[in-house]
């Protein structure tokens, strides 16, 4: 069932190369799920583009609403492109092998732009909660300055945690079993499978998560929680519902985003639910990803504008 390398590496790993086990259960209707997932990557991955290309073509677009949107956007499309062409390849042909290199890099991509991703949605409701409840101090709190900074701290913050966590699994012994029961390399299945004493690495993982989780699930129920009471205090009847409309469907692909990553992640022993965490995983890096271009902007009357006008500067130009 495993294989085992006479030339063992610095870290008492035997093992040089992962499979990647996918979803053996379904594994019948590979190819159905292949085109399924292609074509839900094409439109996450178009949807995403589109947002980051109009914002940046049209200085109509040029606020921290539509910059963090941006920023956002691009998150989403690495986001995806870290796990979703390894996915596609299981459901063509079974089982995939992955380096132990390869695999603790796309590892640590995933996590870092994960947790740097819920960082961000903090900051967007944050955004959001200055925008609507303080509207005269907007222009001078959320400056150019202000945006970049907050998106470099989401990732400065990010960088050296998830760094150090993916660095103390990467120092695990891996002597036995190599097949991943996941359709990519998520630090759960990696730690179960190492053949170390894992308890201080797996309640790193916990601690971590539930810090970078938690707290920027915190900041964005207050931020919503002071939209919403602002919103009710909105005298006009239809400025309510629209309102109210946009935070939404915002809070249903937050929602998914925060539940399913809980469900994974915010867990003390990482070996639990080993099983159920794939299909969590597939509604964070499949259906969050598509419905973000669509809830947060697709939607939006000025960047249906924007796009309309730049199809046909397009074609003028033609």
């Amino acid at each position: 069932m495993w294989k085992q390398m006479p030339m063992e590496m610095g870290n008492g790993t035997t093992v040089q190369e992962f499979t990647l086990e996918g979803f053996p259960a379904i594994q019948h209707l590979g190819k159905i799920l292949f085109l399924v997932h292609l074509l839900a990557y094409l439109a996450s991955i178009a949807g995403n583009a589109v947002i980051v290309t109009i914002t940046c073509a049209d200085s109509r677009l040029h606020t921290p609403m539509y910059f963090f949107l941006s920023i956002f956007s691009f998150f989403e499309c690495c986001f995806t492109s870290t796990v979703i062409p390894k996915l596609l390849a299981i459901f063509l042909s079974g089982r995939q092998t992955i380096s132990f290199p390869a695999c603790f890099i796309q590892a640590f991509v995933f996590v870092f732009l994960g947790a740097a991703g819920f960082l961000l949605i903090a900051v967007m409701s944050l955004d959001r909660y200055v925008a609507i409840c303080k509207p005269l101090h907007y222009p001078t709190i959320m400056n150019l300055k202000t945006c970049f900074l907050l998106v470099t701290a989401c990732f400065t913050l990010a960088f050296p945690f998830i760094t150090g966590l993916v660095v103390k699994v990467f120092q695990l012994s891996f002597c036995g079993p190599r097949i991943i029961p996941h359709f990519f390399c998520d630090l759960a299945p990696l730690i179960h499978l190492s053949c170390s004493d894992t308890s201080s690495t797996e309640m790193l993982a916990f601690v971590l998560a539930l810090v970078i989780l938690l707290t920027s699930l915190i900041i964005t129920i207050i931020a919503y929680s002071n939209i919403v009471v602002t919103i009710i205090r909105l005298p006009s009847a239809k400025e309510k519902k629209k309102a109210f409309s946009t935070c939404s469907s915002h809070l249903i692909v937050l929602s998914l985003m925060y539940g399913s990553c809980v469900f994974i992640y915010v867990k003390p022993k990482q070996t639990n639910r080993l099983e159920s965490n794939r299909e969590a995983a597939l509604v964070n890096t499949v259906v969050t990803p598509l419905l973000n271009p669509v809830i947060y902007t697709l939607r939006n009357k000025q960047v249906h504008q924007a796009l309309r006008e730049t199809m046909y500067r397009m074609k003028i130009s033609r």
